[in-house]
Order: C-alpha cells, then structure tokens, then sequence
C-alpha cells in the first residue's frame, strides 16, 4: 500500500503532508528532484529540520549538489525508500511535484542506457548550432519524443536523441506513457488552487526566499560545483543570473502549470482544493477508504 498527495510547488504539499502522515503513521518519501541535494534548502522549500524530526522523511539530502542524478537512479532509491519503510509495517506517502520522478517509482518504466561521448558530442552540437536545431532533428527522428519536450529544453533534447544513436530505435519507444498501472497498491491525492491564489503563493514565496538568503545560497551551490540536474533548479538559475522576486515568480509559475498538467493527465488521481476547510482530514478520511487503512488507536 503506498499513499501520494502531488500537485504544483507553492500549492500546500507539505504542511498537509505533515498532518495526514501524522494521522495515518506514515512515513514520508520526497517525489522532488531537488530536495535531494544537500545545500539547496531555502529555493526547494525543504522541509524544516524539525518537521523531519517529527515525520521521518526519506530521500532528502542525499546527494551533493555536484552530483548528477538520473531517473533511474532516483527509481531505485524511491523504490528502496518504500520497501524500507513497508517492512517496517509503515505506510509510505510520497509527496511532491515532480511528475517523471512520481511515475519512474510507482509505475513500470524502464529506462534506455547512456553514453557520455554520444551525451558529450550532441551538447557541443547544441551549444553550436542551438537548441531549435536539435529540437527539429528529434521532430524528424522521433516525433511523438518531440512533441512531449520542450524546444528549448536542451537536456531533454540530448537525451532523446543519444537514446536513438545509441539504440537505433525511437526514444518514445523506450517509455511507455500512457499505461497509467502501478507496481503498488495506490491511492494518490491531487492538491490544487485557484490559479490567482496559487500565483499570490508563488509570489510570497518568492520574496521570502529572497529574504531567507536564496542569494548567498545559491552562490555556495555555484562555488561548489553544481551539476547539470542541480542547476536547472528554479530560483537558483534566475539570481544567478541576476534576477529578482519577479523573475523566481514567472518561472515558477511556468513550472506549476507544466506540473499541474502532468498530473492532470493521470487518471489515477483524486483532487481537492488546498484551500478548503480541514482539507487535512478529507485527505485523511480518503486515504483510509482507497487502501483500507485501519484506524489509528
């Protein structure tokens, strides 16, 4: 039996998280790409130390900054992170907004191998002939891949296509997307807001990172040596690059819609409103009855 409450950053996750681990004695499994990397806790919004204390939390802090983190990887941590916590007679609750990293723990997915030379050579192609260039050779090669990436998500991009030099095939192929059936025994709750209200969060949240030091953070990242994965985070590329609270804003507003939609398209996921009364216990009371939770003592 596993439990997941997703939805956009800024939308409420954690502190609901907190009180439905609590009631049903769970533990929590973080489904966000960045929390894993020790050093970016103000711009991920990582749990307080305190709140880990009182639920345990599971892959959070678990990788330097420096380190660069496949999906793959993170599936076997995820999927290790639960079966610990299972034989330990413990409910897992995933909780976060990364949608890839979500479905690579609790569905099936396999994925393609790597070549750092291949990886290697279409990023120098990149930074020559530019993103749109790539994007239109992976429309040629692989439609349905480029259709889901974005044209200026160069990561993605190379990805896609140093899985068709390597395999010869298509790398839409190596992922099956729209079989939405879990290894587990899964009940997923959807928290979402009304948009103006949602982007007044993300506003707020915006400047009081800035003003809990986002700045000094995110240079100590840079000075250490962040990897790839790491550097794509939101907040920290934009005041690196000399941005304020209203650019952190506009790409986490970009961010929310793009994870909104992902989860959308799941079937599997239940949705309530962040915003309604003792919302907490409707998470609760919907947990209990989709996996047939008993009642606390």
């Amino acid at each position: 039996k596993v439990a997941a409450i997703v939805g956009p950053t800024a939308v409420g996750k954690t502190a609901a998280s907190l009180r439905v681990a609590e009631e049903l004695g769970a533990e929590i499994v973080s489904v966000d790409s960045m929390q894993i990397y020790r050093g970016m806790d103000v711009g991920t919004a990582k749990p307080a130390r305190s709140e880990m204390e009182g639920v345990p939390h599971h892959l959070v802090d678990l990788r330097d900054a420096d380190h660069e983190l496949t999906v793959a990887e993170y599936q076997e941590l995820g999927r290790t992170a639960i079966a610990d916590i299972t034989a330990r007679g413990r409910l897992p609750l995933l909780v976060g907004g990364s949608g890839l990293y979500f479905r690579a723990i609790v569905d099936d997915l396999r994925f393609p191998p790597r070549s750092a030379e291949v990886r290697r050579e279409l990023e120098e192609e990149a930074e020559e002939l530019g993103p749109a260039a790539l994007h239109a050779r992976l429309t040629e090669a692989d439609p349905d891949a480029a259709a889901r990436i974005e044209p200026g998500n160069v990561r993605r991009i190379v990805r896609a296509l140093e899985v068709i030099a390597i395999t010869g095939g298509r790398f839409s192929d190596n992922v099956t997307w729209d079989s939405y059936e879990s290894r587990y025994d899964l009940a997923v709750a959807g928290l979402e807001r009304e948009r103006g209200d949602l982007h007044r969060r993300i506003e707020r949240r915006a400047g009081a990172m800035l003003a809990a030091g986002l700045i000094d953070e995110a240079e100590e990242v840079r000075r250490n040596g962040a990897g790839r994965t790491a550097a794509q985070a939101v907040g920290y590329r934009q005041v690196l690059e000399g941005g304020g609270a209203d650019e952190i804003a506009r790409a986490t507003r970009r961010l929310a819609r793009r994870q909104l939609a992902w989860f959308k398209a799941d079937p599997r996921v239940r949705w309530f409103d962040a915003a309604a009364p003792a919302v907490e216990d409707a998470l609760v009371a919907y947990f209990r009855e989709a996996l047939a939770l008993p009642s606390m003592p």
